[in-house]
């Protein structure tokens, strides 16, 4: 295993790799520890080497960009999503040749598919996952963290081996490929309405208008705080804490004090600017304060496309139970009910409906149609 820190060996690694067929890769980001979230560390391991990447210390990944994105070498991840999207914002790269073992694992009917299940499953390998929440910003890490970091893609060329083998054998190979080539094209995209995020915390649809007022000042609070600080915002106030400050609004650090569910070190820390940010809540003209903004609304009562849907799921969950597959991965609900809003009559028809997989179409669109055919 070799650490790199510096662009130069960047290039050597770039280098060393000319030629390989198949990559495994890996991020460790910092979103457990960290406001600001983004890659600390990226690994790399070829059938022999394995590389650790610092990329808190090295400005770009350049040299590496065309390995991964040559449709020739194959890269592999593990629940690549989050990988690409973060590779694809913090440094440009985007991956060509995916293949993603926990995708893999769940078209073989996998029912635990977590990387450590996986390993010891099919290598017989037992890996350590009690890093897996460690703050990967700091430095220098610890030898544990980096023996940790270098397991993670270790076994992965072995892994995607058996998992290839078995896909092939049951048929399965262009269903994988599909799924990956999809997923070959996330992308970052940042969070959207940002002012409104406080209305998606757990537990605020019984807040009134002025409680809402409350929790969005102690929101904000919170989020600039942890801007500054560079910390994750649940490790400045909790949800719940933030929560219970709004129901009650106290107006005093008295007061503050006998609310339940608000640690005493909230108190004592922040106490100052937790009253200031309630304050400023109550300051507020009726006019001023938030609404929260009212859904669509549950549609009318069809019993007929009820009953329609039962029937497209229970011939979902017949085909997902011969395939020994998770119903919800062969054919999410969402889809279903797209299919009884279309009702196609073939299955042109059927693979034309957006999001429609053509190893869905293969697998059941079939008896899907037969459904949809019947009186």
């Amino acid at each position: 295993m070799r650490y790199i820190r510096s662009g130069e060996q960047v290039a050597e690694v770039a280098d060393a790799m000319t030629g390989v067929s198949l990559l495994a890769a890996d991020t460790e980001a910092a979103g457990y520890h960290r406001y600001h979230d983004r890659v600390c560390l990226l690994q790399l391991s070829t059938r022999s080497h394995t590389y650790l990447v610092d990329t808190l210390a090295i400005d770009d990944l350049d040299p590496l960009a065309p390995i991964f994105a040559d449709p020739a070498v194959e890269t592999i991840f593990h629940d690549a999503d989050y990988d690409l999207r973060l590779l694809s914002r913090d440094f440009g790269v985007r991956v060509r040749g995916l293949f993603d073992t926990k995708l893999a694992a769940q078209l073989l009917g996998e029912k635990a598919f977590g990387l450590g299940s996986l390993l010891e499953k099919y290598l017989g390998v037992t890996v350590e996952k009690k890093y897996q929440r460690a703050d990967w910003a700091q430095r220098p890490l610890p030898p544990e963290l980096i023996e940790y970091a270098a397991e993670d893609t270790r076994y992965l060329p072995r892994l995607r081996d058996e998992l290839k083998a078995r896909l092939e054998a049951r048929g399965r190979l262009a269903w994988a490929e599909e799924e990956f080539g999809i997923e070959e094209q996330v992308r970052w995209e940042p969070a959207a309405d940002e002012g409104e995020a406080y209305l998606r915390m757990k537990g605020t649809r019984e807040l009134t208008p002025r409680q809402l007022a409350a929790l969005r000042e102690l929101y904000a609070w919170r989020e600039a705080e942890a801007r500054e600080r560079d910390r994750a915002p649940f490790r400045i106030v909790s949800n719940d804490a933030l929560l219970a400050l709004a129901r009650e609004m106290p107006a005093t650090a008295a007061a503050m004090a006998r609310v339940q569910g608000v640690p005493r070190a909230i108190t004592e820390r922040h106490g100052e600017a937790l009253l200031a940010a309630i304050e400023r809540a109550q300051g507020l003209r009726e006019s001023e304060l938030p609404v929260r903004p009212r859904g669509p609304g549950r549609p009318p009562p069809d019993p007929a496309f009820d009953a329609l849907l039962e029937r497209l799921k229970g011939a979902r969950d017949l085909v997902a139970d011969e395939l020994e597959m998770d119903r919800g991965f062969l054919m999410p609900r969402s889809q279903l009910e797209e299919i009884g809003r279309a009702r196609p009559r073939t299955l042109e028809d059927l693979a034309a409906l957006p999001g429609i997989r053509r190893w869905q179409v293969e697998a059941l669109g079939e008896r899907l149609l037969k459904v949809l055919q019947r009186r």
